[in-house]
């Protein structure tokens, strides 16, 4: 191989991996959006135990910290400013939902209707291997509160 090829493939591959870095994508982010944004950051912090990460101080907007991807939320007052109209969850019709994963399913359901959540399912043991129950927050999105899958062997 010619001298040149020894220098320029290293080179060439070194600028395709900081191509392919800049280009890659993170789940960074979900936002719910809701009336009151202050009072749903309440909520989530009081039922799930998640904490504060920021606020808006204008009250409009702020993020829970749950790991690499924060639960946001918005206010959909913020949303028809910004030109767009957020519909309202039902939580008996969703059209998504988040889920909390824990060890002790009945107890965080339990945390979560004491701090305001609508029971939607009870707890049950599923056949793939999961503990799951449903609730609705105070807005109407509905979030499972499951175990970790348990798969057989």
């Amino acid at each position: 191989m010619s001298a040149f090829f020894k220098t320029a493939i290293p080179s060439w591959l070194s600028i395709v991996a900081a191509l392919l870095e800049a280009l890659k994508m993170i789940f960074r982010y979900t936002i719910l959006y809701v009336d009151d944004v202050p009072s749903s950051l309440d909520f989530y912090e009081r039922a799930f135990g998640l904490k504060r990460g920021f606020m808006h101080e204008g009250g409009d907007y702020g993020e829970l910290i749950t790991g690499e991807t924060k639960l946001a939320f918005s206010s959909r007052e913020l949303m028809r400013q910004l030109d767009k109209n957020p519909a309202s969850p039902e939580a008996n019709a969703p059209t998504f939902e988040i889920a909390f994963e824990t060890d002790d399913v009945a107890a965080a359901l339990r945390r979560a209707i004491d701090a305001g959540a609508t029971p939607i399912q009870d707890t049950r043991d599923e056949p793939w291997g999961q503990t799951t129950s449903y609730v609705a927050d105070p807005d109407g999105y509905l979030i499972e509160i499951c175990s970790a899958v348990q798969l057989p062997g």
